[in-house]
């Protein structure tokens, strides 16, 4: 399963370090993180294009003026091909390097595929 993982930004550069690290550091890597960014005044999208070589083509990001957070996150699911999506806010970190892996897990263990969860009948 594939895990879009959507992180909306703006003049974030004192936290997205974290946030992108957070992510480089999963040991689950079927995923894509996709950035957008409200077009930041800051280091923002300096801080993106230095990283996107460490994800290997898992990175993609666009950088527009957008109609506030929500518009932002409707933005990155139109982008996403994942199985799954998540957002993970630019302050955010994952806890621990395993939680993709967990996610993954749960959602087939719970018989979940995009947009059908079906209980798993056979224990």
């Amino acid at each position: 399963m594939k895990i879009s993982i959507i992180t909306v930004t703006y003049n974030s550069s004192k936290t997205l370090k974290d946030t992108l690290e957070s992510v480089l550091k999963q040991t689950y890597k079927n995923y894509e993180h996709i950035i957008v960014d409200g077009l930041s005044k800051d280091n923002t999208m300096q801080i993106v294009k230095e990283y996107e070589e460490k994800y290997n083509g898992k990175l993609r990001y666009i950088s527009e003026e957008d109609s506030g957070l929500y518009d932002a996150m409707n933005k990155g699911i139109k982008m996403a091909a994942g199985d799954i999506i998540g957002i993970l806010n630019s302050d955010d970190i994952y806890a621990h390097e395993n939680v993709l892996q967990e996610i993954v897990e749960k959602f087939k263990e719970t018989n979940c595929t995009r947009n059908i969860c079906k209980p798993n009948i056979y224990g």
